[in-house]
């Protein structure tokens, strides 16, 4: 059999097609970049345990034998229980009155019910509610965001998945390591959602040197065949995407914030703590420049900010207030101005690292060629 450089050491081991791991928050998603030769990741922190059980049944009916994974925020600090009571009770006043005034200001209605990031508290509780399904499944990866527990680890293990840790530093990577951790997520700066302070390029082949056999995936900026080549010279065994499909057609997205994000460029993003109290890089909306604004008050830490603006945020997409309407997303966002297919995007990013990789074997010949004339 040829030599496939695009068949890596990690690929060949799970089985899949393509060394594209898809990350998404829509099952229909999640299932569509499974069954187009990647590895799909069900981004699950905001779903109740209820939710999650339900997506990882659905997708595996859509996917049949193929492996794909879940992924869960474990912040540590977070409060003991799911009260939000006493989470509103540390609310400062002066944060309550800037959000009551960007209400008024923007005319927002009063939401119907609670936000996606204020339905239930970032806890203890919350998080071992949602690992007590994940556990129950039969995905194939847990996928740890923020924060990678050794007894979560052990336990996932313990139930035959993988676990993958994503990781912004060489130091996040060394604490990552010091656990049983079967993959390592590289996200640079480039990335959509929460995201660190080194860019992707400079980041990856620092990690993939402190990572030694445990296999890399490079992610933040990527959305290209190109984009995959340069993970793969720098020593990934493949990518991580995310906002690659959040313009899909199978990735369910309001109209309006689909209509921003097929508009954005890579310097359409930026970075802001105003959704979760946590790095976000996010499309430029209203949203992020009146929390960026002189005066306004500093975002709390998680899970204070969820419940200070998550009914807020709420209300924003129920009632369609255009402004202040946004999506985390990376600069990578600049690369999809069309709806596609999950299968298309991916079929085109495989395609194009074919043709690159045939184009350099043939300016290596041309050259090789020259030298010896």
């Amino acid at each position: 059999m040829p030599f496939d450089p695009l068949q890596t050491r990690l690929i060949r081991r799970l089985g899949i097609a393509n060394p594209v791991f898809g990350f998404a928050h829509d099952a229909a998603a999640v299932a569509a970049i499974t069954n187009a030769g990647g590895f799909g990741v069900l981004g699950a922190t905001r779903h109740t345990p209820e939710e999650i059980e339900r997506d990882l049944a659905w997708i595996r009916t859509q996917v049949g034998k193929k492996p794909f994974g879940v992924n869960l925020v474990l912040p540590t600090g977070m409060p003991e229980t799911d009260n939000r009571a006493a989470i509103e009770a540390q609310l400062p006043e002066a944060h309550r009155a800037f959000v009551r005034g960007l209400q008024e200001k923007y005319a927002v209605p009063a939401a119907s019910q609670a936000g996606m990031r204020s339905r239930f508290v970032r806890s203890e509780e919350s998080a071992q509610a949602q690992l007590e399904v994940v556990m129950r499944s039969d995905v194939n990866m847990l996928a740890c965001g923020i924060g990678s527990p050794l007894e979560v680890i052990e336990r996932a293990k313990a139930t035959g998945k993988l676990v993958l840790a994503l990781v912004g530093s060489p130091k996040h990577a060394r604490n990552a390591l010091s656990k049983p951790i079967d993959i390592l997520v590289a996200q640079g700066y480039d990335a959509g959602a929460h995201t660190g302070s080194i860019g992707t390029f400079s980041l990856v082949p620092q990690i993939v040197d402190v990572a030694g056999d445990v296999p890399v995936l490079a992610a933040g900026g990527v959305a290209t065949g190109r984009h995959l080549l340069a993970a793969l010279a720098m020593g990934a065994q493949g990518v991580w995407m995310g906002t690659a499909w959040l313009t899909t057609a199978e990735h369910h997205m309001h109209p309006v914030v689909r209509d921003k994000l097929l508009a954005a460029r890579s310097e359409d993003t930026v970075i802001s703590r105003a959704d979760s109290g946590k790095t976000l890089r996010q499309i430029r909306s209203a949203w992020s420049d009146e929390w960026a604004a002189p005066g306004a008050p500093s975002p709390l830490k998680m899970p204070l900010q969820d419940i200070l603006v998550g009914d807020l945020l709420g209300a924003i997409d129920e009632h369609e207030v255009q402004a202040l309407m946004h999506h985390p997303a990376g600069q990578s966002i600049g690369y999809f101005n069309e709806v596609r297919t999950v299968a298309d995007v991916m079929d085109g990013i495989v395609a194009e690292a074919r043709t690159r990789l045939e184009r350099l074997a043939d300016e290596n010949e041309v050259t090789t060629a020259t030298a010896t004339s």
